[in-house]
């Protein structure tokens, strides 16, 4: 057991809570640019999501070269923080790159941890974090000290500082090369209780995605307009911006449909929130199925189970 740390017999409280203040902000004191620092072993973490993916996701990319492909990313940070550009990471795409499986791509914004839950490792659908070359930049930051030849691991720009910065061009390729490769069915899945809006009109979705959607290899787009458990229902279908979206789809000539609170993302919702009025399963009809696959799933009969499923 560790040593507890007691304040010195002098030292006021006032005084201690000061100097937990200042120790606490010592991190980020100074920092150059207002998003995270690149993140702690981002070598062994990058490499590590490409063994898993080539290994346990994907296991028919076990051609792929994660050695190449780091190396192939790691030549950004070699730049300035400022001046890297989407076509730097060209080969980057061109060593990551695979087909996305038609009818299982999933573009979305203000929902990123609902998308993931429901995709499920890119079982249910393929989201761009479910594709190698996006798996590998989730959730990581990095960029390179500005004046220096050594990584930053206080602080990285964000759009905020500038527009042509590490983890921002990254995105941007990526997100255009998922649009490029999706095909057949194209679900979009939007936050309709997000305060700042549910479709931006300026944003990833809406410059480096919808715009490089092949028409040629679409059948339609559906979206899907989730809104939070109790609310608040702020942007439904044919509403405010969804409506924006659904004009700029139709401008574009896809054919497009529009669904509030798709049901199987609902149910998944609502996991967390069983006893919540908003879940209440209203239909008896669903009540049967639901008790009835439980039933054939514990007493053994999968084939039943799944043949109800397949029905309603």
């Amino acid at each position: 057991m560790a040593a507890q740390r007691c304040a010195p017999s002098g030292l006021s409280l006032a005084a201690l809570l000061l100097l937990l203040l200042a120790s606490g902000s010592a991190g980020t004191a100074g920092a150059q640019w207002s998003g995270p620092g690149t993140t702690p072993q981002l070598q062994r973490i990058f490499l590590g999501y490409c063994a898993e993916y080539l290994e346990l996701l994907n296991p028919q990319l076990r051609d792929k070269n994660c050695t190449a492909i780091w190396e192939a990313f790691q030549t950004v940070l070699d730049k300035d923080p400022c001046s890297v550009l989407p076509s730097d990471y060209d080969l980057y795409i061109n060593l990551s790159r695979h087909s996305i499986p038609r009818n299982k791509s999933l573009f979305w914004e203000n929902n990123q941890y609902l998308v993931i839950s429901y995709a499920e490792n890119g079982l249910r659908l393929m989201p761009l974090h479910d594709v190698l070359y996006g798996r590998m930049g989730a959730l990581l930051s990095w960029c390179r000290q500005q004046n220096g030849s050594g990584l930053d691991y206080q602080s990285c720009p964000t759009s905020k500082d500038c527009e042509d910065n590490a983890v921002d061009s990254f995105w941007k390729r990526v997100s255009v090369q998922y649009s490029v490769d999706s095909s057949g069915v194209i679900y979009i899945m939007l936050n309709g209780s997000e305060p700042s809006g549910t479709y931006f009109k300026k944003g990833f979705l809406a410059d480096y995605e919808i715009p490089y959607l092949q028409k040629d290899k679409i059948t339609r787009i559906e979206i899907w307009v989730m809104h939070e458990i109790g609310g608040p229902n702020l942007e439904s279908c044919g509403e405010g911006s969804v409506k924006i979206l659904e004009e700029r789809l139709q401008e574009l000539g896809f054919q497009y449909s529009c669904i509030n609170d798709y049901l199987p993302v609902k149910l998944l919702k609502c996991v967390d929130h069983s006893t919540h009025p908003d879940c209440a399963l209203k239909s008896q009809g669903h009540i049967y199925i639901f008790k009835c696959m439980r039933l054939c799933l514990t007493s053994g009969m999968l084939r039943r189970a799944e043949s109800l499923n397949q029905r309603f």
